[in-house]
């Protein structure tokens, strides 16, 4: 079930994802999602949609993200079935401020996706959950 092929395309979407964020464009963030896709962020706010996607992020990205910066690795992938995978990928940021102006502390987390092969063989998120672990002890090495 699971090919090389869809495994590079799900890299290529992490990497848009980060590229999008780091050059803080929400248009082209939001086409790292499907049509439909629901997006929830660290603080449970829900937006369902691409547009609503694209309309969550903008403002964000014009305040307190303008000049946050986010890596991101690819922790696994498990193949649900040949066009659905679960995808959990490590992040951490720096940059981002408090709504106040206040420099934020760097921040990790984990984005939990689902996503969708495209007819053109790409993959896109379906669905996302973010989670941040800033506070959260350090896991065993």
């Amino acid at each position: 079930m699971d090919k090389p092929e869809d495994e590079t395309a799900i890299a290529q979407t992490v990497q848009r994802f980060v590229d999008s964020w780091n050059n803080h464009d929400a248009h082209a963030f939001a086409l790292t999602f499907t049509e439909d896709c629901d997006f929830t962020n660290v603080g449970g706010t829900h937006a369902h949609g691409r547009d609503n996607v694209e309309k969550f992020h903008a403002p964000v990205f014009a305040t307190v993200f303008k000049k946050s910066h986010q890596t991101a690795k690819l922790r696994s992938i498990r193949f649900l079935a040949s066009d659905l995978a679960a995808v959990d990928v490590d992040w951490q940021m720096t940059g981002a401020t408090f709504p106040d102006g206040r420099p934020r502390p760097e921040r990790h987390g984990l984005l939990d996706w689902v996503m969708a092969r495209q007819p053109d063989g790409s993959w896109l998120i379906q669905i996302i959950h973010n989670t941040d672990l800033t506070n959260m002890p350090a896991p065993p090495k």
